[in-house]
């Protein structure tokens, strides 16, 4: 029987950019909290087996899940940082998830995630120790100047935007992002932690609407993308 397979999603955050006094992931979309699509979606693959929702201290607006699809939705607090939050869930994980298990981490904010995608990540990342979903940069990538113009256009071969969910092992997750918080760098992914620390994850390409609703605009795009996926 293969290890159980648990996700940690990071929902700590504030969401500045969309403005208001609720945190972005428990604003509406489509009638519910976005957060209750994203966990929805992780719970509903089938070789998952449960989920770790890291909390912001003093979050009043969590719903207080504990069961979806009948697998288990456990909390914890996470920190200042994503990436401490996602060390606070993946130390907070049930001891059936050994050192030697996958862990996959996923954003709260991102709530179309296919199933295809995820199940793509599990096939190929696992044999070959980690890896995340994310697509090949298509358009032309400028890089302006201190005053906001056009200075350089960027080579874009071998140029990936990154996705979630991603997935390292939990033993050398949790070791990789202390390493990173131990030596003052605050790491933007999971992949970068691993990066620093010597791995090289498998680049999964997958559907670019994967998208995380990060401004006002992605609640109504991400409820279009939604309503094509049922």
């Amino acid at each position: 029987m293969s290890a159980p397979l648990w996700c940690v999603v990071p929902a700590a955050g504030r969401g500045t950019r969309v403005g208001g006094s609720i945190p972005k992931q428990y604003l509406p979309l489509a009638g519910r909290p976005l957060i209750l699509h994203t966990l929805e979606r992780l719970a509903s693959h089938p070789r998952i087996a449960g989920l770790m929702v890291v909390l912001g201290d003093n979050d009043g607006h969590w719903p207080g899940v504990d069961h979806l699809y009948g697998k288990p939705v456990l909390t914890t607090l996470g920190g200042a940082e994503r990436c401490d939050s996602v060390l606070a869930g993946v130390r907070a994980l049930p001891p059936e998830v050994s050192d030697e298990g996958f862990v996959l981490v996923h954003d709260a904010a991102r709530p179309c995630v296919r199933e295809g995608d995820i199940t793509r990540l599990l096939d190929l990342g696992m044999p070959a120790g980690g890896g995340l979903l994310g697509a090949p940069l298509r358009d032309t990538l400028k890089r302006a100047n201190d005053v906001g113009r056009s200075d350089v256009t960027e080579p874009r071969d071998h140029r990936w935007r990154a996705f979630t969910p991603q997935m390292f092992r939990r033993g050398e997750l949790a070791a990789a992002l202390q390493a990173a918080y131990a030596a003052g760098v605050t790491v933007s992914d999971e992949a970068m932690a691993m990066e620093r620390a010597g791995f090289a994850p498998l680049l999964v390409e997958g559907a670019e609407d994967n998208i995380k609703v990060t401004t006002a605009t992605d609640f109504a795009l991400a409820e279009f993308l939604l309503s094509r996926m049922k």
